[in-house]
């Protein structure tokens, strides 16, 4: 059976932050809405929320129920997406880091099933929960370019509840939950092809609670003054977790936008 939803993530996303131009000031990759910070020790702390227009696609079960196929690209984010809220913030030391990223969203929809007489139709809602919390080490840079590596875990938590109308399940609504840790590692960095215009991105790959877990972004940005830049570009992020009749095997993918302001 088949159930077209869209989903809106935000997700490790990127916080920009420069100083006299330099690739090695570029703290997070696509931000918007940056506030940031410095100490006399040295530290400086930025947060930003973000905003990640997905299309999501795979499969997701419950014990007893019948799995339900997600098909559905972004371009039909807002008939299914009822809440979607998300933020990323940095603390930075040097070229040591520790990042925290949240991203909360709630969706839901309804299809017929093609699926014999298993149902006439299902309806999903489902809330997920993604957190991230890494640390990182910048090991190369000059006033070009910079190479961090990164570290962390991530935190899932997902609820679902799948309804049945007609066919051998007519009636049947289950609800279920599942939450898991997955360690993660990766790369992230940035590069100047000029002193407005750059490029970013990042990827990680990781398991634990799940079987894999990975993400991967690459975005453009543009440097209007030491303040303000904007980015754009594409993100997808993948998740496979099976556990007691409980499945959560989805990729999510597609544009990204951010507004970075440096205080």
């Amino acid at each position: 059976m088949k159930i077209r939803l869209v989903s809106s993530l935000a997700a490790i996303g990127v916080c920009l932050a420069f100083q006299q131009g330099r690739a090695a000031d570029i703290y997070l990759p696509m931000t918007p809405n940056v506030q940031e910070a410095s100490t006399p020790e040295g530290w400086t702390f930025t947060f930003a929320p973000y905003f990640w227009a997905a299309g999501i696609s795979g499969d997701i079960a419950q014990f007893g129920l019948p799995q339900v196929t997600v098909d559905a690209s972004f371009d039909n984010i807002f008939d299914h997406l009822d809440i979607g809220l998300m933020a990323i913030g940095e603390a930075r030391y040097g070229p040591y880091s520790v990042i925290g990223d949240a991203i909360y969203i709630k969706l839901s929809g309804q299809t017929g099933s093609p699926v014999g007489n298993t149902a006439a139709s299902v309806k999903l809602e489902t809330s997920t929960f993604a957190g991230l919390l890494g640390a990182g080490y910048t090991f190369a840079e000059d006033e070009k370019y910079r190479l961090e590596v990164v570290g962390g875990l991530r935190v899932w938590s997902v609820d679902s509840t799948l309804s049945i109308t007609g066919g051998v399940f007519d009636g049947r609504s289950r609800s279920d939950s599942a939450t898991w840790v997955d360690a993660m590692a990766g790369l992230r960095g940035s590069y100047f092809l000029t002193p407005k215009v750059y490029l970013t991105g990042w990827g990680f790959i990781g398991a634990g609670g799940a079987d894999l877990d990975w993400d991967v972004a690459a975005t453009i940005g543009y440097r209007f003054n030491d303040t303000v830049s904007a980015v754009a570009g594409y993100r997808a992020l993948g998740v496979d977790y099976n556990s007691d009749g409980f499945v959560f095997n989805v990729v999510e993918q597609g544009p990204i936008i951010g507004l970075s302001l440096r205080f």
